[in-house]
């Protein structure tokens, strides 16, 4: 047991599904599954702590439906606009006049942000209701609740990108890797038998900067996971049709899904 709760707020890839003005056979679904809000999760751990992994433009609708009333710190895996633009929604975890949230980042990443939120992280508007971020550069593992957080680099287009992995006294129990096209092969050794690995898996066809279904099938295989989620995931893939057949222990993750691990 290791005292963690997943929970996918969004499993869609940048435009979302439905997609505006598409009606593909996956975008015009009744299946649930199949509507994907932008990519999240939240991490709790059984001491009662909350983390928030990345927090895009659907941030907000995502805290309504899961009841999130509480923060202890936001991680972020890179600066692309599916998973930072609600970083304004994050107000509401810093009510008080003093209180502040811990926002993780690689670097260049808070650099961004520092320039796509200049109000927020000016430090010039300390007031009661605005969000007010201690940011913390994430240069190697870190603490949080009792477990090691490790950034994994990935590759991912142009932009620096991280994923990030969770080990209780040295055991990797979670890796959350939402963008990525290759993981280096020390990220690779770190990640090597994971119990629970969240990978992006676009869609069948290769796509440039995003790993393909079978792709993150190769990833899954050579990491020996004791589980595989798939997200980050487009509308050229419907729930039903391309979950039946995936290898034992993988799975396409949707909005909503908790996992206790």
């Amino acid at each position: 047991m290791t005292g963690l709760t997943l929970t996918f707020l969004g499993t869609g890839t940048s435009v979302g599904v439905p997609m505006v003005g598409c009606r593909c056979e996956t975008c015009t679904s009744d299946d649930p599954r199949d509507q994907r809000l932008r990519c999240s999760v939240l991490v709790e751990s059984e001491g009662g702590s909350s983390w928030l992994i990345d927090a895009g433009p659907d941030l907000r609708q995502q805290c309504l439906r899961e009841g999130i009333t509480a923060l202890d710190a936001v991680l972020i895996t890179h600066p692309h606009a599916d998973h930072v633009v609600g970083f304004d929604d994050l107000r509401r975890f810093t009510v008080g006049a003093d209180e502040t949230l811990p926002v993780y980042a690689r670097p260049s990443c808070l650099e961004v942000l520092g320039k796509m939120f200049f109000y927020i992280f000016n430090g010039e508007n300390r007031y009661p209701g605005y969000f007010k971020p201690e940011p913390v550069a994430v240069d190697g593992e870190f603490q949080l609740g009792g477990f090691e957080v490790v950034p994994v680099p990935v590759e991912h287009g142009k932009v620096e990108c991280v994923g990030y992995l969770f080990r209780r006294g040295g055991e990797p129990l979670l890796a959350y890797i939402p963008d990525c096209k290759r993981i280096s092969p020390e990220g690779m050794e770190a990640l090597a038998g994971v119990d629970c690995l969240v990978i992006d898996a676009l869609r069948r066809k290769p796509h440039p900067t995003h790993l393909s279904i079978d792709e993150a099938l190769a990833v899954a295989g050579e990491l020996s996971p004791g589980q595989t989620w798939l997200t980050h995931i487009a509308h050229e893939v419907l729930h039903a049709r391309d979950g039946a057949g995936l290898p034992e222990g993988v799975q396409i993750a949707y909005d909503g899904l908790k996992l206790q691990l």
